[in-house]
């Protein structure tokens, strides 16, 4: 096939191409490399594939089994990846195969093993496949597709948040040690991962007084001229004036790196061996020094937890099933020590056997992070070994996975699966509770069901200034915060102050935007499947775009003008819209309701509902008094030279060096200006405008 129709294919225009295209997969377009849009792949693997589907022109108009057999026909006896889709081009399913044409060939003939299978293959109207060199490549593929598609039949992670990293920086003379998050673009050695940011403070401290590693910024060591307050209490060793050598500093870097790559017992080993020596040549102080550093890292390896004697370095997981929800439990093992753990709840059909869950979890979690040299489970998932196979791939070396039976290594297991079995009891606790109070505040406020989905609003400002207005998202399952937003107030015809207005401007642009983005899409829970489950509430399918209800802070003015856009909108009828005016004294307790169509009305001081609702009011406050800080210190320390055009951060700076501050620059002459290096008479005009109008 040739590259035209390869990119016709895969623009959906298949349908178009000439009579005499051939779109069979043995022809040579079997040889060329898909662009990096077509298959989104991890930092460190690339593939040699071709996204490809056969031509299936009289599968027209038809969907589940009768769709899928027109692509069996055509397809290859090769490993690869498949995506099932639905009428509307939402993908169902992704998943790899050995074989392609068998895998395929199994949903054709209508027999199936659960009825989530069915459903999904009921739904089918097409397919899309990625052909691959290996069968390696197709899991590491499936699972980037699973967490870029979240497809709805799939085993999912909930949580994707990225994890905290120690940074040894490797762009500079004195390497410096950092807290990292998020993309490795910076040069340098990353270890981890930190089940918290709190861990890594902790071990970072540790190290400072281990290893005496600065960790100033690159501008502030550039410019000290005599050591700063950390050299002064022995947690830096104070490279910046020459206090130690680079040769003596790069030495101390490369144990800092020995001990965080696991050899931590030949650092201490090195350490002891030089106290020993400067005690034997009576140097007390160097060997004091050396003592010092001992008890650090004694310290690093005593602090966090149960610390295993006999595994230097291995991920920890445990599932448990329970009331038709998992949760897999992840423990880190670093340097001999325990650097935290964190509970997940993936989205997965309660059908499914842990093994699978666990599997599917396990390719999706190291989609993006290196795992450690030995993962360690509390029971086998399915095609172990080539999963095995495919993260040594990644990651660069081998990665071995086992199932422990005995010893040290089982009792890991066993605390990770306690901790697993705690974690999912507290959340089904959580998730019944809030059950029961989504039912009472539905038949509270006359709603024909419970909300699936709950918006609250709020403004904050200070008289009128950094305005800002706040929505928080409350569900089934408690907060969602991933979905909590924050308007900064932008009308300038708005009067300082004007809460009604301010409440307006949010009510538009955030229903202005659901209209477009998901206009078509009716809220509340989705409808019960054969097993009986509602899928967004018992966690198989996503959550919600549109709201069930509003709260609105505010009485009945607010309400007025809240109602009013919505009924501007043409989306009155589709939300219903509660406001909570405040009591008497602000008194917590004594709160009025106003719901359209009742009068106002209070709720017993000790209902369940009133707190649920006083604790969605109360998140509310706290993310939109939050926002508004974040704003207003902002604010704060903007410079003016920050509003002219032109003047980026290097021409700031060298005004700022030049004149001492931003108010000595706006009463310099234009000959005063251009004398500054990098400002031209061009610039320094633009400059000496923004500041006298004349």
């Amino acid at each position: 096939m040739s590259p035209t129709a390869q990119r016709h294919k895969r623009n959906g225009a298949a349908d178009d191409l000439p009579p005499d295209v051939d779109l069979d997969i043995e022809d040579e377009a079997a040889e060329e490399i898909v662009e990096p849009e077509s298959i989104p792949t991890g930092p460190e693997v690339a593939f040699t594939a071709i996204d490809w589907t056969p031509h299936a022109g009289d599968a027209d108009g038809m969907v589940g089994a009768e769709v899928i057999q027109t692509f069996v026909k055509r397809l290859p006896n090769q490993p690869g990846v498949y995506r099932m889709m639905n009428a509307a081009g939402d993908v169902l399913y992704v998943g790899k195969a050995r074989s392609l044409k068998k895998r395929v060939t199994n949903y054709a003939q209508g027999r199936f093993h659960t009825a989530r299978i069915g459903r999904m293959v009921r739904e089918t109207a097409t397919m899309e496949f990625v052909v691959t060199r290996t069968e390696i490549e197709a899991l590491l593929l499936e699972a980037n597709l699973i967490k870029r598609l979240r497809p709805r039949f799939n085993v999912l992670m909930r949580d994707d948040k990225s994890f905290p990293y120690i940074l040894l920086t490797g762009d500079h003379v004195s390497p410096g040690i950092y807290k990292h998050r998020g993309a490795r673009s910076r040069k340098g050695d990353y270890f981890g991962p930190f089940a918290s940011a709190g861990a890594v403070g902790r071990t970072i401290n540790s190290l400072q007084r281990a290893f005496l590693l600065r960790s100033c910024t690159n501008s502030f060591y550039e410019n000290r001229t005599r050591p700063c307050l950390l050299y002064q209490i022995k947690r830096c060793a104070g490279p910046c004036t020459g206090e130690i050598s680079h040769e003596g500093y790069a030495e101390l870097v490369a144990e800092a790196k020995d001990f965080l790559s696991g050899r931590s017992q030949k650092v201490k080993t090195e350490i002891s061996a030089a106290m020993q020596q400067a005690s034997e040549e009576l140097d007390f102080e160097r060997a004091a020094i050396y003592r010092d550093r001992l008890a650090a890292l004694s310290h690093v390896q005593a602090h966090q937890g149960i610390n295993p004697q006999t595994v230097e370095e291995a991920d920890v997981f445990a599932i448990h099933q329970e009331g038709g929800q998992t949760c897999i439990q992840v423990f880190f093992f670093r340097t001999g020590q325990n650097w935290g753990n964190r509970a997940y709840f993936p989205k997965a059909d309660p059908a499914l056997e842990p093994a699978e869950v666990l599997g599917s979890f396990l390719a999706q979690f190291y989609d993006d992070k290196l795992p450690a040299r030995t993962l360690l489970l509390s029971q086998a998932v399915q095609e172990q070994e080539l999963l095995a196979e495919a993260l040594s791939t990644r990651a660069g070396r081998k990665i071995a996975i086992s199932v422990p039976q005995r010893g040290e290594k089982k009792d890991l297991t066993d605390h990770a699966l306690q901790n697993a079995r705690e974690a999912l009891g507290r959340r089904l606790a959580e998730t019944s509770t809030q059950a029961r109070l989504l039912k009472g505040f539905a038949d509270t406020f006359g709603l024909e069901k419970p909300p699936v989905r709950i918006e609250v609003y709020d403004n904050s400002h200070i008289m009128g200034t950094n305005a800002v207005g706040a929505m928080v998202v409350a569900g089934p399952e408690g907060f969602v915060k991933n979905q909590y937003r924050k308007f900064n107030i932008r009308s300038t015809e708005i009067t300082p102050g004007d809460d009604f207005g301010m409440m307006r401007e949010v009510m538009q642009r955030r229903f202005s935007r659901l209209l477009k983005e998901h206009g078509d899409v009716q809220p509340g829970p989705a409808v019960e499947d054969e097993a009986g489950e509602e899928d967004l509430v018992a966690g198989n399918g996503g959550f919600p775009a549109w709201p069930d209800v509003i709260l609105i802070d505010g009485g009945q003015g607010q309400m007025t003008a809240v109602r009013q856009i919505l009924a501007d909108l043409g989306v009155e009828d589709r939300v219903v819209a509660i406001g909570i005016a405040k009591g008497q004294d602000r008194d917590a307790g004594r709160e009025r309701f106003f719901v359209k169509g009742r009068e106002s009305f209070m709720l017993p001081v000790r209902d369940p509902v009133l707190y649920f609702v006083q604790r969605l009011r109360d998140e509310v406050h706290r993310f939109a008094i939050g926002s508004h800080r974040a704003r207003r210190k902002k604010e704060m320390v903007k410079s003016p030279l920050d509003e002219i055009a032109g003047i980026g951060p290097g021409r700031k700076r060298a005004l700022l060096l030049a004149f001492g501050t931003a108010k000595a620059v706006s009463r310099a002459a234009v000959e005063d200006l251009i004398k500054v290096d990098g400002i031209s008479e061009h610039v320094a005009k633009l400059v000496y405008n923004h500041f006298h109008e004349s």
